[in-house]
């Protein structure tokens, strides 16, 4: 079911399925379509309000792309979570959405009750994005021969900021294979996923005041938490998910072994019960 907010006369767009108590979703990118997020199994025990971010998708677009920021994110989402009027609510976020998810839980402690951080990272800049591109240009390597895969490094590489809304959908779909443990081993089951894939670019245009690094801060978070990553993901791999269990006091760590950057479409029965494991 699809509902809409307005916050500062920008409409917001989010998403209600499954029954239970409530577990709010927040997407990655920023600007990917927040569909290839549907959490199916854990529709069964929990009603999972996904956020269609701002400036994708139906939701309203801000009228400088220089404010799509961490913080601007943040606000939108407790906009969401006061309207549902829960006192608390359980986090999830995804890759980017991570970051939010992280940033909303140590700004807004009050209102949270569960995290569960989803193939993400405490922290960006320098040996982040080498190790990110480190990793793809083994990915690439290892991989040779296989379909579309000489354009996936071109197309991870460019300058994402210039692109068109059609031309960043594009380069999604050229590069998903390398977020996926074996693609072409799973192609069947994946490429209908990577057709519906959707981007928006004026997200990726947003002007952080600082770097994101919030490792200082993790002591502060004292509700369970859930870090889940695939052993296989290129980008917020293992490094950063063992960062972010051991400084989350009492955080649970599932490490994926036949995932890469999506454990809940790779493995879900096992992302479900890690899940219901945590949050039990």
């Amino acid at each position: 079911m699809q509902n809409m907010i307005e916050v500062d006369g920008i409409e917001q767009r989010y998403h209600v399925h499954g029954t239970g108590p409530v577990l709010v979703a927040h997407s990655g990118g920023p600007g990917i379509g927040w569909e290839y997020l549907r959490l199916p199994l854990v529709e069964q025990h929990h009603t999972v309000v996904y956020v269609e971010p701002i400036g994708t998708g139906e939701s309203g677009r801000l009228p400088d792309p220089a404010d799509y920021v961490r913080a601007t994110y943040v606000r939108f989402l407790h906009a969401i979570v006061e309207h549902l009027g829960a006192p608390r609510v359980t986090v999830l976020g995804h890759s980017h959405g991570g970051f939010v998810a992280l940033e909303y839980a140590l700004t807004h402690p009050d209102r949270v009750d569960g995290l569960i951080l989803h193939d993400t990272s405490p922290v960006t800049g320098a040996e982040f994005w080498q190790q990110a591109v480190e990793n793809m240009t083994n990915f690439v390597r290892d991989n040779e021969g296989k379909p579309g895969v000489d354009a996936i490094m071109p197309a991870f590489t460019a300058n994402h900021a210039e692109l068109s809304d059609a031309e960043i959908t594009e380069v999604i779909r050229t590069i998903l294979p390398a977020y996926f443990a074996d693609y072409w081993g799973h192609e069947a089951e994946f490429a209908p996923m990577r057709a519906q894939a959707r981007a928006w670019s004026a997200s990726s245009q947003g002007q952080e005041p600082a770097p994101f690094d919030v490792r200082g801060r993790l002591g502060e978070i004292a509700v369970p938490t859930l870090v889940a990553v695939g052993a296989h993901d290129f980008i917020c791999g293992p490094t950063w998910g063992r960062i972010l269990a051991e400084g989350i006091p009492g955080a649970t760590y599932a490490e994926f072994a036949n995932s890469g950057h999506m454990p809940h479409i790779e493995e879900p029965q096992d992302f479900d019960a890690a899940i219901r494991k945590v949050l039990a």
